[in-house]
């Protein structure tokens, strides 16, 4: 605690930036579906935000792309945020 009083801060993930990245890299969706061993169809989910990648595929995916894991998504602070701390 700084000055009693809780500074948590809480991310929470916006955007997937995962085709940007693909075009960026001139890797289409079924290439990285190839090199990754996950479905062109959750591939295609992740592209277009209906699903979230976890934290194993996030990582396998930016090991291919060549960049950081959080590069793979837009990042919103929440502010004030009301979550505690728990044991």
């Amino acid at each position: 605690m700084i000055g009693g009083t809780n500074n948590l801060q809480h991310f929470s993930r916006g955007e997937c930036l995962l085709q940007y990245w693909l075009n960026n890299r001139g890797i289409s969706q079924a290439e990285l579906s190839r090199r990754t061993g996950y479905s062109t169809r959750i591939v295609s989910y992740w592209c277009n935000n209906e699903r979230l990648m976890n934290a194993d595929a996030m990582y396998t995916v930016s090991v291919i792309l060549n960049i950081r894991m959080d590069q793979l998504y837009t990042w919103r602070l929440n502010a004030n945020s009301s979550r505690r701390m728990r044991d």
